[in-house]
């Protein structure tokens, strides 16, 4: 009862007024879409984030990708990708995982610079995520850090979509079967290279439409059928 008093939008309002960054009153100043909207009018940005580690209070972004989908389709003139220059040297195993060295990382942007443009892109919008809590927990961490204001923006997991369809059909499941290739394994999806930021957010892209094509065949669903 209480989330339809205090939604995203209503938060918005109240970070829009109380935060004294211009960055931040840039990105909450666009109204997000309304949660009875057809999934098919609503715009969502697909986004992943490759990092040193997943302690958030611990680890750094090293790569952004995302992807925007319109119309239920993928718009691959929006795809971006952009390195993370952490100003710290990269662990071993971290650079075995995402191929990302010290090397790659000096030739990328600041965080400082990255996250105002990656606002930007979100501003208005949905963000669509796999595990989503990761990114958005990164984000939060960064407009803590640099403009003392919350992030809130509405979220789309397609971990937890695949979580939520799985137990209302009363079915077991082991941990690693909602992870992103498993989960497009089991829908027959090609596989594509792991751990790189915009591969991930196209093939997360992917795996929500197909799953939108199964909660919602008609793509008359609204956007609060899938929203975390």
């Amino acid at each position: 009862m209480f989330r339809i008093f205090f939604d995203d939008n209503y938060k918005r309002k109240k970070l829009y007024k109380s935060t004294r960054s211009t960055v931040m009153k840039e990105f909450y100043k666009k109204p997000f879409p309304n949660k009875k909207e057809f999934i098919s009018d609503v715009d969502v940005i697909a986004l992943d984030f490759e990092t040193t580690g997943l302690d958030i209070n611990d680890s750094d972004i090293v790569s952004i990708g995302l992807v925007k989908i319109s119309q239920l389709g993928i718009n691959l003139e929006s795809c971006t990708h952009q390195l993370i220059n952490t100003k710290s040297e990269l662990s071993e195993s971290s650079v075995v995982i995402h191929q990302i060295t010290d090397t790659k990382s000096a030739s990328g942007t600041n965080i400082e610079t990255a996250i105002p443009n990656l606002l930007e892109t979100l501003s208005g919008n949905v963000m669509l995520a796999h595990n989503a809590k990761v990114e958005l927990g990164f984000i939060n961490k960064m407009c803590q850090k640099l403009y003392g204001t919350d992030f809130v923006i509405p979220v789309i997991d397609t971990q937890y979509l695949a979580k939520r369809s799985l137990e209302r059909k009363n079915q077991t499941y082991k941990p690693n079967e909602l992870r992103l290739f498993n989960l497009r394994k089991s829908l027959n999806m090609p596989a594509y290279k792991a751990h790189n930021a915009l591969m991930d957010a196209i093939a997360t892209a992917e795996l929500f439409l197909a799953m939108v094509n199964r909660i919602s065949p008609k793509s008359n669903g609204r956007l609060s059928d899938f929203l975390s």
